[in-house]
């Protein structure tokens, strides 16, 4: 049986926030998984991409209570190609915010609904000034997430 694939999407347009998606990337990697772990930037990412995937995890940035303009734009060139393919597809998101992240949230929700991705657990919301935690965490999510794809959990 082939590996599986995770798919990191990771806005990434910082030196926090590129530690974020190398934790991600690191987590997801993990030496006692088997998972093929991808990490793109959302201008990378094309729609045959996500539907090499068998999982998917998406990093943004909270930009004007609203996700990145590039992940933004990575849903407006991706959502119809796989809108009927893709359905079920497991996802987790972490958005580093600066003010509560709420906005960010509400906005993937929305759009994920629309493509009927299944959420394995809620955001990873990373709030307030930066702390060297965040990238623990999002590796944790990352780890968490590839875990369950291979174990056949999602």
């Amino acid at each position: 049986m082939s590996a599986k694939t995770l798919l990191i999407v990771a806005h990434a347009s910082s030196p926090n926030t590129q530690k974020l998606a190398q934790a991600a990337f690191d987590g997801a990697n993990h030496s006692d998984l088997d998972v093929t772990v991808i990490l793109k930037s959302p201008q990378e990412t094309q729609p045959g991409d996500v539907l090499a995937a068998d999982a998917l995890l998406l990093g943004t940035t909270e930009n004007l209570a609203y996700m990145a303009g590039l992940t933004k734009d990575f849903f407006d060139r991706c959502y119809y190609p796989v809108l009927d393919k893709k359905q079920g597809l497991p996802f987790a998101v972490y958005i580093r915010a600066g003010h509560d992240g709420t906005g960010t949230k509400r906005a993937l929700q929305t759009i994920t609904t629309g493509l009927r991705w299944e959420w394995v657990q809620q955001a990873l919301i990373l709030q307030g000034g930066w702390q060297d935690v965040f990238a623990e965490q999002v590796a944790e999510l990352a780890m968490t997430l590839a875990a369950g794809v291979e174990a056949g959990i999602y």
